[in-house]
């Protein structure tokens, strides 16, 4: 019989080849389509404009996502040219660079009929520009990073598994591999870093894979450390993610929300428990009920921090973690004891976890083919702002959504043309919306000190916010939209900004021009008496 160790399709040329594929498939058509979310798409531009304008994230701009989630939709601008081509280009680059840990991790411990579709299933979820639990149809690189988060995750707890061979070699791409994982989640997203960290501790339990888990965790320690000797930023990072965990507690939602996670994503569960008890009934490890216990733990208070109904991928990467630990006990049983049950047990597994990883692989990528295809016949409108015509709104069964992007859009234009009117031209300018896609239309400099996210009740709520002092001390314009003219103010959530930072705006800035959909606020010269005290205090 050919054993187990035997392998005689090699997976690592299989998966590479399949994120090139996935690269060009977003990045060729130079064209961002989006069905919904719109104002999210705004966040991630004006992050990227803001790096390209020289600011710092958390030290130049608040938010509560990590450097590298800025960084990326930067390089993804530079590398694209144009605003358009920047989202698509930056999950083609990152799909390409995480295709190379996942190669050495899953060739090194699966077996490619686990390996090849469990490769496949991370890498559709990379390239996918839908949030994770939505149709095919919701076109949006809204959330990126928490699609990042899942499949660096994904790839580590493979890891969990003892390679074929352990050598010298084996042991370097382990730490190396780790360790690079590790920091990509620390500084994407905290929360994934945070599992990140605790499972690397976990790995010290491990006597046989304690050298690379150690090695990983020092090299990491090290690395945070010159990080911050560069960046210099990680106490405010902390704060923005301080003020972040307040607005949302604990557990975020109601508890009718919560249990709407766990049954939402009770299939996952059942198969996972499926898969954990059949491993369990052959290896009786209490380490391997600890494992899976902290996947299943540990990604429900991940998802339940989300924008995000569905998509555990933690529950996935157990799954894989115990076909493979069944194939492997299969495969080592002594032949005189196999028979055809044992044979078949090998062969469901391998069913099994098809099942598990094909239809969301299916679902992700007839999305990320609609979405190509919609970009290279550049369908929908353009968004009617200069430099964003390369972003297009479409109506793909998304009426709804449609209807309101596209009477935003009207807002959009009002504003453009708005401030395009006003003399000097307007510079550092903050809205009182979730995104601001004002900036980057004028290429005007954008100001410090400010937040590019403003969400309520995810990134401020009535008590726990940045003051007004804070956020707009270097903000030299305001454009506050009218009740019902923002996607989001729409909501109920423009009184509650109003009553926040309202008087700040009324005491510091006066009326500059008022339209159908905005009213625009510049900042009040400062009197004489204040002037020369300024002039005192520069001399």
């Amino acid at each position: 019989m050919r054993l187990w160790t035997e392998r005689p399709m090699k997976v690592g040329p299989i998966l590479l080849a399949a994120a090139f594929l996935l690269a060009l498939l977003l990045a060729l058509p130079g064209q961002t389509v989006t069905t919904r979310y719109l104002n999210d798409l705004f966040v991630i531009l004006d992050g990227a404009y803001r790096i390209a304008a020289g600011q710092v994230p958390n030290q130049d701009f608040h938010t509560p996502l990590g450097p590298f989630a800025y960084y990326l939709s930067a390089a993804g601008y530079a590398l694209s040219g144009s605003l358009g081509g920047t989202m698509p280009t930056a999950m083609a680059l990152i799909t390409l660079l995480l295709a190379m840990p996942m190669t050495h991790i899953l060739g090194s411990r699966l077996h490619p009929f686990i390996a090849l579709p469990y490769g496949l299933f991370l890498l559709l979820i990379l390239a996918v520009p839908v949030n994770l639990g939505e149709g095919v149809t919701s076109l949006s690189f809204a959330k990126f990073y928490n699609r990042i988060g899942w499949a660096a995750l994904g790839m580590l707890l493979i890891m969990y598994l003892r390679p074929l061979s352990i050598g010298r070699r084996q042991t370097i791409l382990d730490t190396a591999c780790a360790t690079a994982l590790t920091l990509l989640m620390l500084y994407t997203k905290l929360s994934y870093g945070v599992v990140a960290l605790a499972f690397l501790l976990f790995m010290l339990s491990d006597r046989e894979q304690r050298r690379w888990s150690a090695s990983a965790l020092g090299i990491t320690i090290l690395a945070v450390l010159i990080i911050e000797l560069i960046w210099q930023s990680s106490l405010a990072y902390l704060a923005d993610l301080r003020l972040a965990f307040d607005v949302g507690g604990g557990l975020r939602g109601t508890w009718g929300q919560i249990a709407d996670h766990i049954l939402v994503n009770l299939t996952d569960y059942v198969l996972l428990g499926l898969f954990a008890g059949m491993a369990m009934y052959r290896t009786r490890s209490v380490r391997d009920l600890l494992f899976y216990a902290f996947c299943a733990i540990a990604g429900f208070l991940i998802i339940n921090q989300n924008f995000q109904a569905w998509g555990i991928i933690m529950l996935h990467g157990a799954a894989a973690v115990a076909a493979e630990t069944i194939l492997r006990f299969e495969s080592h049983r002594p032949e005189r004891t196999i028979d055809p049950g044992g044979w078949s047990t090998a062969a469901g597994a391998k069913l099994l976890f098809l099942a598990v990883v094909l239809p969301t692989s299916i679902h992700c990528l007839i999305a990320l083919s609609l979405h190509t295809a919609a970009a290279s016949v550049r369908a929908g409108n353009a968004v009617p702002l200069p430099g964003l015509q390369q972003v297009r709104v479409a109506n793909l069964w998304t009426w709804n959504d449609y209807d309101a992007a596209t009477a935003y859009q009207e807002v959009l234009h009002d504003g453009i043309d708005a401030l395009s009117r006003l003399d000097p031209k307007p510079d550092r300018i903050f809205v009182l919306d979730l995104g601001n896609a004002f900036s980057i239309a004028l290429n005007a400099p954008p100001a410090k000190g400010d937040a590019s996210w403003l969400q309520w009740d995810r990134t401020l709520n009535n008590t726990s916010y940045i003051p007004a002092e804070t956020l707009l001390a270097d903000v030299q314009f305001v454009m506050e939209p009218k009740p019902a003219d923002s996607l989001d103010a729409a909501k109920g959530w423009l009184p509650q900004l109003q009553a926040i930072y309202g008087p700040y705006i009324a005491t510091h800035f006066a009326m500059a021009e008022e339209t159908q959909h905005w009213k625009l606020y510049r900042r009040r010269l400062p009197s004489r008496p204040e002037a020369a005290l300024q002039r005192d205090g520069r001399s």
